[in-house]
């Protein structure tokens, strides 16, 4: 079995808008939720998110084609770009051994809802003929693959919030399996328009606390739902030998995969978490992690009631009385909830942790929940001497995805 490593990372979140910049507002516990400017709240219970902030996608893809792209695809093609060039890995690898594994929870919405409109107001000739490819959650894995003429295998994945992770981790086994020698791999969202937004709202999921620097507080007893984020995040996976041999800058060894299902109900988690449990488990048994005491987990951390709840439940299951000592944070708290991009956002802050040896801390958090009872890390980010990292996602649906990280 080949060994995988992350050589390139890339990300465009409500925190920054390239990695540097994103992992120092992750450490100096900075808030990404804001009041939504993309559209009028006044109708609206919900009249907050976490919006990408500054982004220019003429930085990255020339302006005849971001008009034919749709804001999700423009996010994901700005991160793997950052990734690509932060990995060198273009003109290293044929192209039959390059892989794409780039998901969307949800695709082209915003395509979506504008098309619609234009549709009610002036007719069906008015609709675009570049609709459908701007709209299907594929293109920005087809698009990412075109711009790099990645030949290998191409896997877009739909697991509600676990998309991400579920891409990393099918792009980890591809290349473990030996299908490819590197994996561009990730993930991108951008839902946050009034369509999203009501039906989130109306299926009981936001936070309508409306306050920015207390609404997404996972773990809190005050939580009541998750705060909408967006953008994208990719990291470049690549077989261990093939990048040693060719010089490229290791970030971290990935070492475990989880992939379960609760088959429980659309929305709600299995009460118990016992799939997200099992997950936690196969990762960790994957990593040779289950009993290291030098562990990180980047939790889903929704700020929902009961996935806090069920997260701490199922953490505990897998690793008994040693829960207690093990440093959880939810880095949802400053990000939002990214949907499908979350996987990947959470997978670039696991690999940083293992390697800076530093927990991003879980912020706005400020009265105990005696159902969640462990170390989320509380408002100040701290240094350890970290092995391993966990990153897990859980989706609608009842999916659950877990990566694990080794330092090295």
């Amino acid at each position: 079995m080949n060994r995988v490593v992350v050589t390139g990372l890339g990300a465009v979140t409500p925190i920054g808008n390239d990695v540097e910049t994103f992992w120092k507002s992750l450490v100096d516990g900075k808030c990404g939720v804001d009041f939504i400017t993309r559209f009028d709240t006044a109708d609206f219970k919900v009249k907050i998110a976490a919006e990408v902030k500054g982004f220019d996608p003429l930085q990255y893809i020339p302006k005849n084609e971001v008009r034919k792209m749709d804001l999700f695809c423009q996010y994901a093609l700005a991160a793997a770009e950052q990734a690509v060039r932060d990995s060198g890995i273009i003109g290293n690898v044929d192209p039959e051994k390059l892989g794409v594994y780039v998901g969307s929870g949800i695709g082209g919405m915003e395509t979506f809802v504008g098309q619609t409109e234009k549709l009610i107001t002036n007719g069906p000739k008015r609709i675009s003929p570049h609709f459908i490819p701007m709209m299907i959650g594929n293109m920005a894995a087809g698009d990412i693959a075109i711009k790099y003429n990645a030949q290998g295998p191409s896997l877009p994945v739909v697991t509600a919030c676990a998309t991400s992770t579920n891409t990393i981790g099918e792009a980890y086994r591809a290349i473990k399996h030996g299908y490819a020698q590197a994996v561009i791999a990730g993930g991108a969202e951008a839902t946050i328009n009034e369509l999203a937004v009501a039906g989130f709202t109306n299926c009981m999921a936001l936070s309508t606390c409306n306050e920015p620097e207390r609404a997404s507080i996972p773990f809190d007893k005050r939580r009541d739902g998750f705060v909408m984020g967006e953008g994208s995040a990719i990291v470049v996976l690549e077989e261990y030998e093939h990048a040693k041999q060719r010089g490229a800058h290791i970030y971290a060894e990935l070492v475990g995969y989880g992939n379960t299902c609760d088959a429980y109900h659309v929305t709600a988690p299995q009460p118990e978490g016992k799939g997200a449990a099992a997950a936690m488990r196969l990762a960790l048994e994957e990593a040779g992690a289950l009993n290291s005491e030098k562990l990180y987990i980047n939790a889903h951390g929704t700020s929902t009631g009961l996935n806090d709840k069920g997260e701490t439940l199922a953490i505990k299951k897998v690793l008994g009385d040693r829960a207690y000592d093990v440093l959880i944070s939810s880095t949802k708290s400053m990000t939002g909830h990214m949907l499908g991009a979350a996987g990947a956002v959470e997978a670039v802050v696991s690999a940083l942790a293992v390697k800076h040896g530093v927990v991003p801390p879980t912020i706005g958090y400020q009265e105990k929940d005696p159902d969640c009872d462990l170390n989320y890390v509380p408002n100040q980010a701290v240094e350890a001497d970290l092995e391993y990292a966990m990153s897990n996602s859980f989706g609608f649906g009842g999916h659950n995805a877990c990566l694990v990280f080794r330092k090295v």
